[in-house]
């Protein structure tokens, strides 16, 4: 058994990992609690530190799946890229880039703010600036170990035929930025256990990657680009946590005689302090062309109200909104806990809804034939959840998930 390095052990769910990257000789072997998604790298004769069985997870030996390399501070990763997720810990391997422009409020350049407004709530002048994102699968055997801090189901697209009522999900499909790609290589030429890793890459041991895009990929890319574009990413960070929000625009559906126009927004929270926090309500504003402003509240977000802390310090979530107009903005604010009860605002930077997408290429590329297992899935929305008879717009972040699986 390798010896492991474990400068900081990170639960992540039920998972156990470490890592111990600072100063450290590359390469590095890559180690992992088998059949627990459990990570380590493991040390140099700078760095040795024996695992102890307080933090080794009870039963498990922990073998030699890769070695790590340098992460890139300058360029992109390539397509089939292997990684493991610094913030989640899960193995997975990169499909494509995005570039993507980000609109940092934390760095905005200094303005006076103005008064609340539709676009947002006491606005500064924000410049985006281009940042790497990278549409990425990740590894099945990981997603049951990261599927109370971070959805796997995340990525979904309206049904292209009558019932737009239903959405569908592709399982293990994630966004992730450059900062939170760990690099490594392995010599197994399926290092990567999903559906679509084989139908998407070939082995090519001559290439560095070793893996490379077959045309199934690129096709697939090109059918579902509009659906699939990250392009507006936005970020604040309030009493030192930080709200990530990248909205994606879904496609326009006909309803009741009106047209009903989706997005999707993924929302991450980060605590970038040592306190324990809780997130216990959200406060949405949403402003529609029509004219129309909502005002939302309710408890916690999707179901739940996540504790973040020096161990889990992270939790990233999917929702949907839908407008009767083709734009409009959302903002607000998350209300956390502290231990003590006393409780603060954490602002939601303000973000555009737009849909200045084709809409005669509908979502497409769900559809090929199934080899095992579940390949897409199909999202209801009921229990009075998100349709176009119960307008999202106010009730966002109430997600119904009532997955049944169905061949596409």
């Amino acid at each position: 058994m390798a010896t492991c390095a474990a400068r900081r052990a990170l639960t992540v769910g039920s998972r156990w990992w470490s890592r111990s990257l600072t100063g450290a000789r590359w390469p590095r072997p890559l180690c992992a609690a088998a059949g627990a998604g459990a990570f380590s790298p493991a040390a140099t004769t700078t760095t040795r530190r024996h695992l102890s069985s307080r933090n080794r997870p009870e039963g498990k030996v922990l073998e030699t799946v890769g070695v790590f390399e340098v992460p890139k501070q300058n360029g992109k990763y390539e397509t089939g890229q292997l990684f493991l997720h610094s913030i989640f810990g899960y193995r997975g391997v990169v499909l494509f880039p995005w570039q993507a422009r980000l609109y940092d409020r934390d760095v905005a350049s200094a303005a006076p703010e103005k008064a609340e407004n539709p676009a947002g709530h006491g606005s500064k002048e924000v410049k985006g600036k281009t940042h790497t994102y990278y549409q990425v699968l990740i590894d099945a055997r990981d997603c049951p170990h990261i599927s109370q801090r971070s959805q796997t189901e995340a990525v979904t697209f309206l049904a292209n035929h009558d019932d737009s009522r239903a959405l569908y999900a592709i399982p293990g499909l994630d966004y992730v930025s450059h900062e939170d790609i760990l690099p490594y290589t392995s010599t197994d030429q399926v290092p990567i256990q999903h559906e679509l890793f084989e139908r998407f890459l070939l082995y090519d041991q001559t290439k560095a990657p070793p893996f490379v895009a077959r045309e199934t990929l690129r096709a697939w890319q090109e059918k579902n680009h509009p659906w699939l574009e990250l392009s507006d990413v936005h970020r604040e960070t309030t009493e030192n946590i930080r709200v990530t929000v990248i909205p994606f625009y879904m496609g326009m559906r006909e309803a009741q005689n009106s047209h009903v126009y989706w997005w999707r927004y993924c929302i991450r929270l980060e605590n970038l302090d040592s306190d324990v926090v809780q997130l216990r309500e959200r406060h949405w504003r949403i402003f529609s062309l029509s004219g129309t402003l909502e005002t939302v509240r309710g408890r916690g977000v999707v179901g739940r109200e996540p504790v973040l802390s020096k161990e889990q310090p992270a939790f990233q979530y999917s929702s949907h909104v839908s407008l009767q107009a083709s734009s409009g903005h959302m903002w607000g604010t998350f209300r956390f806990e502290r231990p003590d009860g006393s409780h603060f605002d954490v602002r939601i930077p303000p973000f555009s809804l737009e849909s200045n997408k084709d809409e005669k290429t509908p979502p497409s590329g769900l559809h090929w034939p199934r080899r095992g297992g579940r390949q897409a899935s199909r999202v209801s929305w009921s229990n009075g959840c998100a349709s176009p008879e119960h307008d999202s717009a106010k009730h966002p972040d109430h997600k119904c998930r009532n997955l049944a699986e169905e061949q596409l």
